[in-house]
């Protein structure tokens, strides 16, 4: 029973891992446009867009307010 206690305590360190893995890999390619102010302002803008609309068409979809 303690194999089973000490294999399930390990699942919370895998998942951090694996979920800060994905977030380095998503963004890994972005950092060299953070460089140069004008790059840099230009993708903070394109990401909050992205970000704004994927929220807008899914409270739109799902109905949660007025849009």
């Amino acid at each position: 029973m303690q194999d089973f206690f000490n294999n399930i305590s390990r699942y919370p360190r895998y998942l951090i891992s694996f979920t800060l893995g994905v977030f380095m890999s998503a963004f890994s390619p972005l950092m060299p446009l953070f460089q140069r102010p004008v790059t840099a302002i230009a993708t903070i803008a394109v990401l909050i867009a992205a970000f704004a609309s994927l929220a807008f068409t899914l409270r739109a979809m799902l109905g949660l307010g007025a849009v």
